[in-house]
């Protein structure tokens, strides 16, 4: 099976994304949106100022790999789905 692709040049292409920003956006779009593809094997990135931009696509390992990475506030567990 070939790897999927790291990104699509429009996100428009991923049909059926719901995308979901995160509870800590101010909402003046200066934030990313992220949408689960494929039974949640695959997560999509997106800048939420240009919503028909490109998106990138991670794998679950790819993503906890990333989540792992950043500092964490006592009170938060980076799940990917806040």
């Amino acid at each position: 099976m070939p790897a999927p692709p790291v990104h699509v040049p429009s996100s428009t292409s991923l049909n059926g994304a719901q995308w979901r920003r995160s509870s800590r956006s101010t909402g003046m779009n200066n934030c990313v949106e992220a949408a689960f593809l494929d039974a949640g094997l695959l997560l999509a990135v997106r800048d939420s100022k240009r919503t028909a931009g490109p998106a990138l696509l991670f794998g679950a390992r790819a993503w906890h790999t990333f989540l792992s990475g950043l500092p964490v506030e006592l009170d938060e567990a980076p799940d990917g789905r806040s």
